[in-house]
């Protein structure tokens, strides 16, 4: 027995040995991984909590690690995904959270805009998934001429917002009426932002606008016109008693405007002043000139100055110290550019016992209305000169005043001065006791000689003046060029003898334009600065929209075709006026065809310079004494007494005279006669017959007539 005891023992004892060291092995493989657990899952509640994640619960089986809770937003759940990924082996995540319910979410802000130009339409926004986007596209094509529509809409699937049909029906009608413009449309509200062709279309188009309004539907306009023709180009700044201001203001540039209302506001304008954008300016440096002038009469204190075209006249009032005025008159002579003339004048003190100085003012416009103002001696002296100026000009302004004080030979002063200016196109005379001062633009390159001579011929020897006139081409008579009408009226004949021609229902030019182009390039050669509109018109065939586009187009293509053949097209514009202009009926082809036409129109009479006029000729002197006439040779005989010349009373004999010398008169004193002489030589003695003034006798055949 002990010997079967012994052989029992050892397999008990190893089955023992075995299960205790399984066991010590299964106990230390559950506590590493219960620590394993543990630990990870200590590290992603950690790290879910640094990130603010504290709804997640955390829960570990193993090697896995389980997330559980309810997400307030689906970004919350990828973001725990995250976080927990970050503490252990994404691999070991289970995610069993789930998302909140999202309550209804908020509609998008629905909004189209249209925007329109020479190359199509283009709509581009966000719009109901129920909008019927072909029908869109479709609506567009047909009521429309526009080379393309692009559709560049994206949808969303809500409710249609209230107002939303009105206000994109009424935007489609819109960008039928704007060739070039953007329209932004919302629920309840359209906004058209638009360039017109002139602003008599930016009326007809703020009208129409305003017609088609369906109720409900807002409508905010933002429509701009081309800038007008000022003519002529002129700015008066005043600073006296009553504040700096201005009285008149033009500019050629946005830069220039900005400039010029700086320095209003450094001179001291309180407000914001209005400068009209316009064109016409007789320089590229017109603010230069501006902000030089303005600067000026800060300087001053007191003052004003006016530029009218490229003529600047400064004026001061009698408190503003000499030296101090022509220190100022230096600075802005310096300041000026070249092309820019200056008139500066000091006025003075008058004097509490005697009239103030003499002076007398005439200014010609371009429409020649001669305006007058001044001192005259005496009221038939006015009537002298009234109708003297009347005699020469169309129209005349006249506010003359008495004044006994006059130099002697004033009036014959005045008259020298009316007649020199008759020479110009436009321009202006002083008359002062010391000087006579011209200036002005005319189409004779010898205009400033032929006004110095015609005043020595009125004024004799002696009379200081200052002459400073512009020479412009297309003022030059001899040189035979066309006006504005005659431009448009010559494009016209060409365009109606031409045979350019368009493909049916398209912009396209058909056939070679290249005779036609030819034509109105001779044509516009002379007439490229005048502001010309090349307008197209249609039948009545199609919708009213269509032909209107339809003609733009036509007329942009014309017009593109001069540019591309070397033609300045810089101020020709092109618009379409569709069938609202028929010149034939439309019942016929032989009248449709009359009506497919392109024709010609002056916007403007005024040229639009494109560059300066030429500096002005200036001439400064006295008048001289006209040269004596030849006397005749001795005859052998004896030497012959000349005729007695009559006394001559009145105004002078007219003379015709062949240029800037006048030549002898025949059957005038030879005796120089002073301005005073000359002046009461105008004088023409007016008697009132009396009961004692002499009368004639009575003529033969009536004193021996026989009685009844």
């Amino acid at each position: 027995m002990a010997s079967s005891r012994r052989r029992i023992l050892p397999p008990v004892a190893t089955i023992l040995a075995l299960s205790a060291a399984g066991g010590l092995c299964w106990l230390g493989a559950d506590a590493a991984a219960r620590y394993l657990e543990d630990r990870s899952r200590q590290d992603v509640e950690q790290a879910l909590a640094a990130s603010g994640q504290d709804w997640v619960t955390v829960a570990t089986d193993g090697l896995q690690v389980r997330l559980t809770g309810t997400a307030p937003t689906e970004v919350d759940r990828f973001r725990a995904v995250t976080q927990a990924g970050g503490a252990v082996d994404p691999s070991r995540i289970l995610d069993r959270m789930t998302v909140a319910s999202a309550e209804a979410r908020t509609p998008p802000e629905f909004k189209v805009e249209l925007l329109r130009n020479d190359q199509g339409i283009s709509l581009i926004g966000l719009v109901p998934a129920s909008t019927d986007r072909a029908g869109l596209l479709r609506g567009l094509r047909s009521e429309t001429a526009a080379p393309s529509v692009t559709d560049l809409l994206e949808t969303a699937d809500y409710a249609v917002p209230q107002g939303w049909d009105d206000a994109l029906r009424y935007g489609l009608r819109a960008v039928q009426m704007a060739p070039r413009a953007k329209i932004s449309i919302q629920p309840g509200s359209v906004s058209v932002s638009a360039l017109a062709d002139s602003s008599d279309d930016k009326g007809r188009l703020e009208a129409a606008l305003r017609r088609g309004l369906p109720p409900g539907v807002t409508l905010v306009t933002d429509i701009s016109a081309p800038r007008p023709v000022i003519a002529p180009f002129t700015l008066r700044f005043v600073r006296d008693k009553d504040g700096a201001r201005f009285e008149a203001c033009a500019a050629d540039t946005d830069e220039g405007r900005d400039r010029i209302v700086a320095a209003a506001q450094a001179a001291g304008v309180a407000q914001v002043p209005a400068c009209t954008l316009g064109l016409g300016s007789p320089s590229p440096d017109w603010s230069d000139a501006a902000v030089a002038a303005i600067g000026a009469v800060a300087e001053l204190g007191r003052g004003a100055v006016t530029l009218s075209d490229a003529d600047v006249a400064l004026t001061a009032p009698p408190s503003v110290e000499q030296p101090a005025f022509d220190a100022a008159v230096a600075r802005l002579q310096q300041a000026l550019p070249p092309v820019f003339s200056l008139q500066a004048t000091l006025e003075q003190a008058p004097d509490a016992t005697t009239p103030g100085p003499a002076e007398f003012t005439a200014t010609l416009s371009e429409a020649q209305v001669l305006a007058m103002r001044g001192a005259i001696s005496d009221s038939r002296m006015a009537e002298t000169v009234d109708s003297l100026a009347r005699a020469r000009f169309p129209s005349v302004q006249a506010d003359l005043t008495d004044n006994s004080q006059v130099p002697p030979g004033w009036t014959v002063r005045v008259i020298g001065a009316i007649e020199a200016l008759d020479i110009l196109q436009t321009g202006s005379v002083q008359v002062t006791p010391d000087l006579i001062h011209v200036t002005g633009t005319s189409g004779d390159p010898g205009a400033a000689e032929s006004a110095a001579a015609r005043l020595s011929e009125r004024l004799g020897p002696g009379a200081a003046y200052e002459l400073s006139i512009r020479y412009d081409r297309r003022l030059d008579a001899s040189l035979n060029l066309p006006d504005g009408a005659e431009c448009v009226r010559q494009l016209n004949i060409v365009m109606s003898e031409s045979e350019i021609g368009f493909e049916p229902s398209k912009s396209a030019i058909a056939g070679d334009p290249a005779p036609t182009l030819d034509r109105l390039a001779s044509v516009m050669a002379e007439c490229a600065d005048f502001q010309i509109e090349a307008g197209g018109h249609t039948d009545s065939q199609g919708s009213e929209g269509f032909n209107a586009d339809l003609s733009r187009g036509r007329a942009q293509a014309l017009v593109a075709a001069m540019a591309g053949a070397g033609i300045d097209v810089a101020n020709m514009t092109a618009r379409g006026y569709g069938e609202s202009q028929p010149i034939a009926t439309n019942e016929t082809e032989e009248g449709r065809e009359e009506n497919r036409r392109i024709e010609f129109r002056l916007l403007s009479d005024y040229p639009v310079r494109s560059a300066p006029l030429p500096p002005p000729v200036t001439l400064t002197g006295v008048t001289a004494e006209p040269a004596p006439a030849e006397q005749p040779q001795a005859d052998p005989i004896g030497p012959m007494q000349p005729p007695a010349s009559p006394q001559m009373f009145g105004p002078q004999m007219p003379r015709v005279t062949a240029g800037p010398t006048a030549p002898a008169t025949v059957g005038a004193s030879e005796v120089f006669q002073t301005l005073d002489e000359r002046e009461e030589n105008i004088r023409l003695p007016v008697q009132t017959p009396t009961p004692d003034t002499p009368r004639p006798s009575p003529r033969p055949d009536e004193a021996s007539a026989p009685a009844d």
